[in-house]
């Protein structure tokens, strides 16, 4: 019986991180499409597979694959470093973060187009990082694992102490400064992700907690 509760636990928790990721790759989409920047962490692919096509001229790399080779090597380092934060969580934010910005992408371009008032894209962006703020942390306190690029904000931030927000801000910035270096596109909406969604992710950090706490308290019958 105590089996059965535990994986109807599991489960619960799989079905929150789907959700907040869900809510998450929307605001990724909103961002993305408001056309101002990318964020920090693909800026620094960018770098990375610029810089990587260049030297080799490896015709078969992109892209997504750069993306997905940087994520397996995260997940690789912190299973070396402490596995216990990789969960099955994190395969299913690399497996269907793709498609769900995809599905949100085909739903939402027909609103944005080229002309679009600035005041209008920066609406759009700033909405889409607080989205993305909330979605983040609901995946994050569901306990079923994260990003891989959101694991080295939370890793860092058990590690040593310090404030979630805090912590975020600085790994995006580092992820930025590396990928501009190295060849990527920056535009104002990366600096206002980078100093935007952390904050914003702290503020949304407990609210999410309680939430989280909440549906297993009813579903399950937990005690948090």
């Amino acid at each position: 019986m105590q089996i059965k509760d535990k994986w109807r636990e599991i489960l619960i928790r799989v079905v929150i991180l789907l959700v907040g990721l869900t809510i998450a790759h929307f605001g990724v989409t909103l961002f993305l499409l408001a056309d101002l920047g990318s964020d920090p962490f693909n800026v620094l692919v960018q770098g990375i597979f610029r810089t990587v096509s260049g030297l080799t001229g490896w015709i078969v790399l992109t892209h997504g694959y750069t993306h997905i080779a940087i994520c397996f090597l995260i997940i690789v380092v912190l299973l070396i470093a402490d596995k216990s934060y990789i969960k099955i969580g994190t395969l299913l934010c690399m497996i269907f973060g793709g498609p769900i910005i995809d599905f949100f992408s085909w739903m939402l371009d027909p609103v944005f187009t080229e002309d679009m008032h600035l005041a209008a894209k920066l609406i759009a962006l700033c909405l889409g990082c607080a989205i993305l703020a909330l979605g983040m942390t609901i995946v994050i306190k569901s306990e079923a694992g994260t990003g891989p690029n959101d694991l080295v904000a939370v890793v860092i931030s058990d590690k040593t102490g310090k404030k979630f927000g805090l912590v975020r801000i600085i790994v995006d910035i580092t992820f930025l400064a590396v990928g501009f270096v190295l060849g990527g596109a920056v535009g104002i909406g990366t600096i206002i992700c980078a100093c935007f969604v952390g904050p914003v992710a702290g503020f949304f950090m407990p609210y999410s907690e309680k939430m989280v706490h909440m549906v297993l308290n009813k579903v399950c019958g937990t005690e948090e």
